[in-house]
């Protein structure tokens, strides 16, 4: 291959390598929203859950699950904000933070069913 022709196909291949690297970070990036936000609706669905459950039990007066509920909001509206934005970093902390959450919420669902097993 003469020089002349080696620079131009050195360029085009250096482009094809910059747009698969953009395309594979590309899909990271939508893998990493689509499981923070399927983590989200499992949290929600949890929440909601729980709600129900601690409301048998103790009464509409006292639900801890309000504060679980306002926090998934709360990142639900960082992500609506800035999960653009974000890294892969920063999303996959947020998931994280979500799933532990989720954890704590059986946790109690788990707690309240022992509590209702012992209630005459």
């Amino acid at each position: 291959m003469t020089p002349i022709l080696a620079l131009p196909a050195a360029i085009v291949a250096a482009l094809l390598l910059v747009l698969l690297l953009r395309r594979r970070r590309d899909s990271e990036r939508h893998r990493a929203v689509a499981g923070l936000l399927d983590a989200a609706d499992g949290l929600e669905a949890r929440l909601r859950e729980a709600r129900a459950e601690i409301e048998a039990v103790a009464g509409s007066d006292e639900n801890p699950v309000r504060e679980a509920m306002q926090e998934m909001l709360r990142q639900r509206l960082w992500l609506q904000q800035h999960g653009g934005d974000a890294s892969l970093d920063e999303l996959r902390l947020v998931r994280d933070s979500i799933e532990a959450a989720r954890l704590r919420i059986d946790q109690q669902l788990v707690q309240v069913e022992r509590a209702r097993a012992t209630m005459p």
